[in-house]
Parts: structure tokens; C-alpha cells; sequence
């Protein structure tokens, strides 16, 4: 049984970032066989409803977000990209074609880096400082990212998370924001949330997870972060989470499982997160943890960098 921290007194303070990763549901990583990059123009599209779907959401509860977006989607829905800015949110690069970022060559991470800003400061009108990697593909196979992000003039990055992973992570990465100090500079690191059990990190950031396991492990998890350890956590979900009658594409069980199961529990999961917990874009959370330093990786403070 998860227990119950007591209800909201000193984490009530406490601001968490709440984030989405825009894509429409036949480019996440695991249909990459069933649904090729050549073949997306042909599937039915949904994530301008389901975008603008967390939009009402969020005005509703007077939520600010960090939308991670797809240079794919911006590069054919500007309209969308824009209401997303002009509504107040933080717009951010998911990159341009939902390439796993140890699958590519650097050449190729660089070009599509470069390519999704473009586009997506163009749509938006705002200049764009944070970038999440698709399906959080920074592992240690793929650090060299980080120098090319850096190059590109980004001033912080979300694209690491800290757990063990079929496809991503880094276990042994600090479990907070903290500043990544490269020969060509350093960026601010903003990790998906976990909770430490014992020898393990344990995810509580969103996605999968939130749908998947109860929602009180969520709830447990983002009090004890924020009452416990006095940290904000890193929340993150994707449209197509919001849309149980989505088209489903074959696939096998355990992409079934991940992809569709629970996605009518979403929203209302959500909206009671959102009554719960106070949230804000991924900026504006980290520069109120600028003064707090990572202890066992850097005693830089995070920098003030936007």
C-alpha cells in the first residue's frame, strides 16, 4: 500500500512543471514499423484536437504549460502552434522527425535539431530555449547530444530520465534539474521525476506511467517530492494519452499494453492533478530552482539563463 503523506502545507509553495510532448499517436517510437515516417501524411490526424483539448483543460484550471512540439506537426499545423503561444504557454522542440536520438549520426541529430527550431520559432513567434529528446533517447550512447543542443543555442534540455528502461535511461543521473558543463558551454539538464526506493529510481513524471499504475502512486510521489524533499517534480504527457477513440494500429502486446491501455482515465486523472498540485511551464520552474544546487554532481547553482 503507497502511503499518505499529509494533506497540502509546506509543498503547497511548491511549483511543478507540467509539460507536453506534441505528437499525433502513429509517430511514437514503438510504431515505427507499422507506421513509417514516408507513410504519416497518409494516417488520420489528431493531434490538433487533442492539443487543443489540453488547452481547454488548462484555461479552465489556469494552468501554464511547456508544449515540447514536433517539427513535423508545427511544419503543418503553424495555426495550432501559435494559439498554443498566444495562449501563454512555453513552446519547446520535441525535434523534427521522432528520431531516437541513438539511432541517428550526429550530422543527422544536428540537422533535425536545427531544422524543428526553425520551424517551430517561425509558427510559434517565440524564441524556443528547451528541448526533449523523442521517447527520452539521451542515453549514454547518445551523450554527444547534449554538445550539439548546446551548439544550437539551447539553455536547457529534458531528455534525460533517470531509471532503468527497454529504450531509454540513465540510472545513475541525478534525480533533479542541474547544470551539464560541456567544452562548448553547459545547459540546464531537467530529468522526468522519479521517486528513490532503495536501490532504485522509481518513475512518477506522467506518460505511461500515470495512465498504467494507480493514480495514487502519482500522487504520493509528486507530495513526497514536493512536502519531503522541497522539489518540484517534471510532469509530462502526450495528446494522443487524452483520446481513447484513436484509430488502433496492430501491434505487438506489450506496445498494445503501453500505447492504449487506460487512456479513458487520462483526462479525468489529470483534471484532479491539476486541483492538486500547483504547475507552471518548465522556465519558470527552473529558474525558481536556480539557486539550488545537485549535490554529487556540480556545486554551480543553475544559472539564470532566459
Amino acid at each position: 500500500m503507497i502511503p499518505e503523506t499529509p494533506g497540502p502545507t509546506s509543498e503547497a509553495a511548491i511549483v511543478n512543471a507540467m509539460t507536453i510532448d506534441v505528437e499525433d499517436y502513429f509517430q511514437v517510437s514503438a510504431f515505427e514499423g507499422i507506421a513509417p515516417r514516408p507513410r504519416w501524411d497518409q494516417f488520420e490526424s489528431r493531434v490538433c484536437a487533442n492539443t487543443e483539448r489540453f488547452l481547454s483543460i488548462f484555461a479552465e484550471l489556469e494552468v501554464k504549460a511547456t508544449f515540447f512540439v514536433l517539427g513535423w506537426i508545427a511544419e503543418r499545423h503553424r495555426d495550432l502552434v501559435r494559439r498554443i503561444a498566444d495562449s501563454g504557454h512555453e513552446i519547446a522542440s520535441h525535434g523534427y522527425a521522432h528520431r531516437l536520438v541513438y539511432d541517428i549520426t550526429k550530422t543527422a541529430f544536428r540537422d533535425d535539431t536545427r531544422r524543428a527550431k526553425a520551424i517551430i520559432e517561425d509558427a510559434s513567434g517565440r524564441a524556443v530555449f528547451g528541448y526533449r529528446a523523442p521517447s527520452y533517447s539521451i542515453t549514454p550512447r547518445s551523450l554527444w547530444a547534449l554538445d550539439i543542443l548546446i551548439e544550437e543555442g539551447f539553455r536547457y534540455d529534458a531528455s534525460i530520465f533517470p531509471i532503468h528502461h527497454d529504450r531509454y535511461g540513465i540510472p545513475l543521473s541525478p534525480r533533479h534539474p542541474y547544470v551539464v558543463e560541456r567544452s562548448g558551454g553547459s545547459l540546464i539538464e531537467a530529468p522526468a521525476s522519479t521517486i528513490r526506493v532503495g536501490p532504485l529510481n522509481l518513475p512518477i513524471g506522467g506518460g505511461g506511467y500515470f495512465r498504467l499504475l494507480p493514480y495514487a502512486w502519482t500522487r504520493w510521489g509528486l507530495k513526497h517530492i514536493n512536502g519531503i524533499e522541497k522539489r518540484s517534480c517534471i510532469f509530462y504527457l502526450h495528446p494522443w494519452e487524452i483520446d481513447p477513440e484513436q484509430p488502433r494500429l496492430r501491434c505487438g502486446w506489450l506496445s498494445r499494453l503501453r500505447h492504449y491501455r487506460n487512456l479513458h482515465r487520462t483526462e479525468p486523472r489529470l483534471r484532479r492533478l491539476l486541483r492538486e498540485f500547483a504547475f507552471a511551464p518548465m522556465s519558470q520552474v527552473l529558474r525558481a530552482s536556480a539557486e539550488v544546487p545537485c549535490a554529487g554532481l556540480t556545486t554551480t547553482p543553475l544559472p539564470y539563463l532566459w
